[in-house]
């Protein structure tokens, strides 16, 4: 109930944290979240911090929308959030890191289910669609930061 995806890229922990913590961006990047807010008094990333996003499940649909709380925000290293669910509790975690290298940042996004007895039944049963579906945007959207920064 959970998997990362890293791609190499050519530019700065500063370059890439810029992207990846800018929630009002995802749009450009992600092939399901065309779009995110961030909530409140809020006005970028810090821990606590919500904001909601604005989902196409499959490209397809249904259309919802989705309300987050960023549980990491280590500037150049790491930016998570939680999305939640009904009582706000966590059912899914989505996290970016980001690791210096010589030649640049090994960017990870990752995912990770919450371990309820319902989404730990709807991974039994659909959870290879859903695995390879989560694996495809994680590159789709990393690919997609990689051009924006590499093509400055």
């Amino acid at each position: 109930m959970r998997d990362s995806v890293t791609v190499r890229m050519s530019a700065t922990p500063a370059e890439v944290w810029g992207l990846v913590s800018d929630v009002t961006r995802i749009g450009e990047f992600s092939p399901e979240t065309f779009e995110a807010e961030w909530l409140g008094d809020a006005q970028g990333p810090e821990a606590g911090a919500k904001f909601r996003g604005h989902v196409r499940r499959n490209e397809i649909g249904p259309v919802y929308w989705t309300t987050c709380r960023v549980v990491v925000c280590e500037p150049e290293r790491e930016f998570a959030f939680a999305v939640l669910g009904p009582g706000g509790k966590t059912i899914n975690r989505w996290s970016y890191r980001i690791a210096p290298r010589d030649d640049g940042s090994d960017v990870t996004e990752a995912f990770e289910l919450s371990g309820t007895l319902p989404l730990r039944m709807y991974w039994t049963v659909l959870g290879w669609a859903r695995g390879r579906r989560n694996r495809h945007d994680m590159t789709t959207t990393l690919e997609r930061m990689k051009a924006v920064l590499e093509d400055r």
